[in-house]
């Protein structure tokens, strides 16, 4: 075992790190500095779960590409050797398609690819631009301080996926709660079945109206799937509940993430600023992805067959786990990783995953966050920070990291 860094070798089971690592950092954007020690020492190191078990943690941006795109590696949490993130007793299942394996996952991933098509999203830019400028409208008309996190960063991807999904924006309140819940690192078990469920019946419930009565959205394509017994209305709800969750979650948090972390580099910030050029607001976009992830527990594989790769041989039956958020600060792809630096041709990052799982609202995000860093600081040219950086909550608490508020001013 050549590669396994000092200290740790695979006899000493003592020594075999912990995962998940601690958050502690000097700067909250950048990963734990013991993620950073275990991709300078060997790109796969054993590391130990909740339950004893000791898969593969993969921490190099070439190895990670490898892996994500060998058929040979299962997303099924049903394999021997599936790196599970909780206890049996979370209820931790299959989220619809990204869950599963081809020919299946990509029979239902086509049943909903249509509209986050670049074409499609790029025919919606129009519609988000106006809803930027409203909650942008909104707040200067409002009181400072206020929490960007609820006035701006949450409710952008919220109506957008309300509107795509055909989900009423009205009741945002009650999905975003239990949204909330569900990927809340401290909630028992109970609580985030509870909250799946609450959401899951009212989407069920949504799609049952669709079957009835068809509309122009997301949901009434997905019940049309039903009609031709494609998929059967457990499955439609579970589709519609994945795309309700990342359409919203994720984006929300890295609008605010990526404003803090814009604010905290001024330079930075005065370069997109102060530009009108498209390509630089896309550049930036790309570096944010790179520089920030909101994912930390790492995409999570079963490997199926033997698999050597870096000097070592992954067995089968054996798990791996892809931390994005250090692949993402490999110096052997972005020279000087943690330094934001957002003129730097950062696409080759894999804050969306890569291969046949990679995100499919991919587009969307991307669009959403152009729109969003193309204009608000233009619009709001002295927005900043209304406390100190330490007084800042982050989401070291759930499965998705953010922020919990973020008091602006300006």
């Amino acid at each position: 075992m050549a590669d396994t860094p000092a200290g740790l070798a695979p006899e000493a089971t003592a020594a075999v790190p912990e995962f998940p690592m601690p958050r502690a950092s000097r700067c909250p954007f950048d990963p734990p500095p013991a993620l950073k020690h275990l991709q300078e020492q060997a790109p796969l190191t054993k590391v130990r779960l909740w339950d004893g078990s000791e898969p593969w943690l993969v921490t190099r941006h070439a190895e990670q590409r490898a892996l994500l795109g060998d058929p040979r590696v299962s997303a099924d949490t049903g394999r021997p050797g599936y790196p599970t993130k909780a206890s049996p007793e979370a209820g931790e299942g299959k989220l619809s398609f990204i869950m599963m394996d081809d020919p299946e996952h990509a029979r239902l991933r086509r049943m909903v690819t249509a509209p986050f098509a670049i074409k499609k999203v790029e025919a919606l830019r129009p519609a988000v631009q106006r809803i930027v400028d409203g909650l942008i409208d909104d707040m200067l008309a409002g009181p400072r301080p206020v929490d960007f996190v609820e006035a701006f960063a949450l409710p952008i991807p919220s109506l957008v996926i309300c509107e795509l999904l055909g989900v009423p924006y009205d009741d945002h309140a009650f999905f975003q709660d239990n949204t909330k819940t569900m990927v809340h690192r401290g909630a028992t078990p109970e609580q985030r079945g509870q909250a799946s469920r609450e959401v899951a019946g009212y989407l069920a419930a949504l799609i049952g109206r669709r079957l009835a009565e068809p509309k122009d959205d997301l949901l009434s394509s997905i019940a049309g799937r039903i009609t031709a017994g494609e998929i059967d209305h457990q499955q439609a709800t579970e589709m519609a509940l994945l795309l309700l969750i990342a359409g919203h979650e994720t984006t929300a948090n890295m609008i605010a993430l990526g404003t803090l972390a814009l604010l905290e580099n001024p330079g930075q910030l005065a370069l997109l600023r102060e530009s009108d050029d498209p390509k630089l607001v896309s550049s930036a976009v790309e570096e944010l992805l790179r520089y920030l992830h909101i994912t930390h527990l790492g995409r999570r594989r079963a490997v199926t067959e033997d698999i050597e790769i870096a000097g070592q041989v992954i067995k089968a039956g054996e798990g791996v786990i892809m931390v994005n958020e250090i692949a993402n600060r490999d110096p052997e792809v972005f020279p000087d990783p943690d330094r934001l630096d957002i003129t730097r041709d950062a696409r080759r990052h894999v804050a969306f995953g890569f291969g046949v799982h990679q995100c499919l609202g991919q587009p969307l995000a991307r669009m959403e966050l152009q729109v969003v860093y193309g204009t608000l600081y233009r619009r709001i040219p002295t927005l900043k920070l209304a406390c100190a950086l330490e007084d800042v909550r982050f989401k070291n608490d759930a499965f998705i990291y953010g922020v919990h508020e973020l008091p602006v001013t300006w």
